[in-house]
């Protein structure tokens, strides 16, 4: 049996919207979900044979927002009405995927408006242990807008567009920690974390779907970990038991924490694997 705090952790990812939502339609593909009346705060120009390009309609008798025209045109269309009014979170200018219930790229969208958006996210996260065992863990730059000043794992990012997920996993470790993957030892893939909860996003009308895929490598003595991209206050080595305290005391993001629970086994006794 685990303990209650980790059945308490494992809960909050997995959380159903705090109100109804509806599915969203686009290219006749579901690629997400919006509360029922949050896209009447905007308006779009119809199409040019005059259709409205966003619609509350049915789809097989389920009532479902709809939005009309080149996918990747038509969201981003949608995200700057969202931005306009001011339902959007913070502007990015990097466009994340968008896909179907089977996984199929449907077109690209404005990061800032995934969350009101219900859009399935991808990203990726590397936790590193130095040679000691103990783990490198930053804490996050007060700046933030997500989680400003908690501690997360050596590294962990969205990944774009753009980006492959190995390619993502070489460039935000470097961005973030300012080390090269060849530097690295043992890089091993661990797993993946399923996250399903409400957000803040558009004054509490977003919802997080995500899929995070985490990487563990050992950091060879002599490799500090550096941030390149200003988004990490500092990087310390933390033993297992001190950052099991912190997980415990709410300090880490609820996706460091899930990890790194996955990696340490932690169980009845909060033992590690490592």
């Amino acid at each position: 049996m685990d303990p209650p705090w980790l059945d308490a952790l494992r809960a909050s990812g997995q959380l159903a919207p705090a109100r109804p939502r509806m599915p969203l339609l686009v290219a006749d593909a579901v690629v997400g979900s919006v509360e029922p009346d949050f896209l009447s705060k905007i308006r779009l120009r119809p199409l040019s044979d005059g259709r409205e390009q966003l619609s509350k309609t049915e789809h097989f008798d389920i009532p479902v927002w709809r939005l009309l025209g080149e996918p990747t045109a038509a969201l981003g269309a949608l995200a700057l009405a969202l931005h306009d009014a001011g339902l959007a979170h913070a502007w990015r200018d990097e466009q994340l995927a968008v896909t179907d219930a089977q996984g199929r790229r449907i077109g690209t969208v404005e990061r800032a408006v995934v969350r009101v958006l219900g859009i399935t996210t991808a990203a990726v996260h590397l936790i590193g242990q130095a040679e000691d065992g103990r783990f490198w863990v930053q804490q996050r730059a007060w700046s933030k807008t997500n989680d400003p000043g908690m501690w997360d794992t050596l590294m962990g990012g969205m990944i774009s567009d753009a980006d492959t997920l190995a390619g993502a996993l070489e460039r935000e470790t470097w961005e973030e920690a300012g080390l090269r993957l060849e530097a690295l030892q043992r890089i091993v893939r661990g797993g993946h974390v399923d996250i399903r909860r409400p957000c803040d996003d558009g004054h509490g009308a977003g919802y997080v779907v995500e899929r995070i895929d985490w990487y563990h490598c050992t950091v060879p003595d002599g490799q500090v970990p550096v941030n390149q991209d200003g988004e990490v206050e500092q990087f310390v080595l933390m033993d297992a038991s001190e950052m099991l305290q912190k997980m415990y005391a709410g300090e880490f993001t609820s996706e460091a924490a899930l990890i790194q629970a996955a990696l340490l086994d932690v169980g009845p006794g909060m033992s590690s694997r490592t």
